[in-house]
């Protein structure tokens, strides 16, 4: 199991109590290192059959579809879990989510993804009032979004279609339709190539996007799900590295585990330097 994994899930996460069961939400120890070498165990609640079957779903596709394109795969790795949340708060299949992902981001490997985190292709508009990037699309030198972390692209998609009237049928679908969601991406006006619903379709259905469909109600976080109707805990949720500064301090600080802080920035080691930013959301 890969520490993003694990990490996603440090975050208080129990099993839905039904009227007839009550699932037990088993208690698994994570070991953090600090920067004195100190090893500290921390308790972090983990659904275990949550993880393992998002887990086994991707391990069992690639044991039965070898072919298939290892930059996607590694897309859907990197950021399934994060459509699984996204889908949880706004009922956006995580299907469609990472589908429109991979198309619009070309697997990450975009110059809008990799120069301006923006994965889904969302242009400035007039109600932007981040930072942008100008790219060729449509029309030469097109505004479209850029954002500080990738994060903040999966909530800012799920943003632009949330409580929008432009995209209010597709909220009326049933939750496993994606068919009928990348259909109505299309007909909404989300984008103009008129094979987009069939590029969705196909890559939900080679890459098996659906089964992770499967998880939009089995668990919540923090007691309830919680929509953020802005971006501005993304922009804003940060601190900067100042002399002494550890990453175990700044986690401590902010009542993070040091995994969940290296992983919400991406870091591979423990190494900061003076006046760095680092995302505590």
């Amino acid at each position: 199991m890969t520490n993003s994994k694990i990490v996603i899930y440090i975050v208080v996460i129990s099993f839905f109590a039904s009227c007839t069961s009550h699932k037990r939400v088993i208690q698994k120890r994570v070991s953090s290192t600090n920067t004195t070498g100190v090893e500290k165990k921390i308790p972090v609640p983990v659904t275990i059959r949550k993880v393992e079957a998002a887990d086994a779903v991707l391990n069992d596709l690639k044991r039965r579809k070898p072919n298939l394109n290892k930059t996607t795969l590694a897309y859907i790795e990197e950021y399934n879990d994060i459509a699984i949340l996204e889908m949880i708060s706004y009922k956006i299949p995580a299907s469609i989510t990472l589908a429109q992902g991979i198309l619009e981001s070309q697997s990450g490997k975009s110059r809008l993804s990799v120069r301006g985190n923006n994965h889904f292709g969302i242009k400035c508009h007039n109600s932007w009032k981040g930072k942008r990037l100008h790219h060729d699309d449509d029309a030469r030198q097109e505004c479209f979004r850029k954002y500080e972390h990738p994060f903040s692209s999966f909530r800012d998609h799920s943003l632009f279609l949330y409580g929008k009237d432009r995209y209010a049928g597709l909220f009326k679908l049933r939750k496993k339709d994606y068919k009928g969601w990348a259909k109505g991406l299309k007909k909404a006006g989300y984008a103009t190539d008129p094979k987009y619903p069939k590029k969705l379709i196909t890559l939900i259905e080679d890459y098996e996007l659906y089964k992770y469909d499967d998880f939009d109600n089995d668990f919540h976080y923090g007691g309830q799900v919680v929509k953020k109707q802005d971006n501005a805990s993304y922009r804003n949720a940060y601190v900067l590295v100042s002399k002494g500064d550890t990453l175990y301090s700044i986690a401590k600080n902010n009542n993070l585990t040091v995994e969940r802080l290296k992983w919400i920035n991406g870091l591979k080691s423990n190494e900061l330097s003076i006046g760095q930013k680092l995302y505590v959301k």
